[in-house]
């Protein structure tokens, strides 16, 4: 599967077959709020801290792209262009990751 953030693919025709997304919802681990920050900042390594929390965002991404890969799987596509993804906070405690793009077949 071929993923892109153009709305293109060079050399290739397309045929569109509609949006696809993957989206995953994640509570942080508490070592990553709260007074618990502050509490590691002063007697931890912060950038321990910070490297947990950029490998944890990341596997967001991941499992959230492996959804919308397989939702376009389901439609028969072979790549998927203009991947898009956002992040939100749902609540103090746990976040949003979604990734979304068009499901495109080659048109040969």
């Amino acid at each position: 599967m071929l993923l892109v953030n153009t709305d293109y693919i060079s050399g290739k025709e397309l045929k569109m077959l509609g949006m696809v997304s993957g989206a995953v919802v994640k509570k942080t681990t508490s070592e990553f709020g709260g007074q618990s920050r502050s509490l590691k900042a002063i007697n931890g390594n912060p950038m321990d801290e910070k490297k947990k929390k950029d490998e944890e965002i990341n596997d967001v991404r991941n499992e959230a792209s492996i959804k919308m890969v397989k939702a376009a799987q389901k439609q028969g596509a072979d790549a998927i262009i203009n991947i898009r993804y956002t992040a939100a906070a749902i609540s103090s405690d746990s976040y949003e990751v979604m990734m979304y793009g068009t499901a495109v077949k080659f048109v040969r």
